[in-house]
């Protein structure tokens, strides 16, 4: 659960490299890997990839807004 909603914008084309991962991805393209799961959701046919061999194209959404978890300690948010 979350205290903020994702708008999605669109969608960027990215090439894998050898080492990457949903978390990963989300933290460089977000500031939080708390989005992994926006990535993947839009990426279906690698939802079960944990570490990405490098060269799959995955579709990166643009989001208007970020979410931050209820869960999330304070200081975190």
């Amino acid at each position: 659960m979350s205290n903020r909603q994702v708008e999605v914008k669109g969608y960027k084309a990215y090439v894998c490299r050898q080492g990457d991962s949903f978390d990963l991805l989300a933290a460089q393209a977000y500031g939080t890997e708390t989005m992994a799961h926006v990535i993947a959701q839009d990426n279906p046919d690698y939802i079960d990839v944990l570490l990405f061999d490098g060269g799959e194209t995955i579709r990166l959404p643009l989001v208007e807004t970020v979410e931050t978890p209820d869960t999330l300690p304070p200081w975190r948010r």
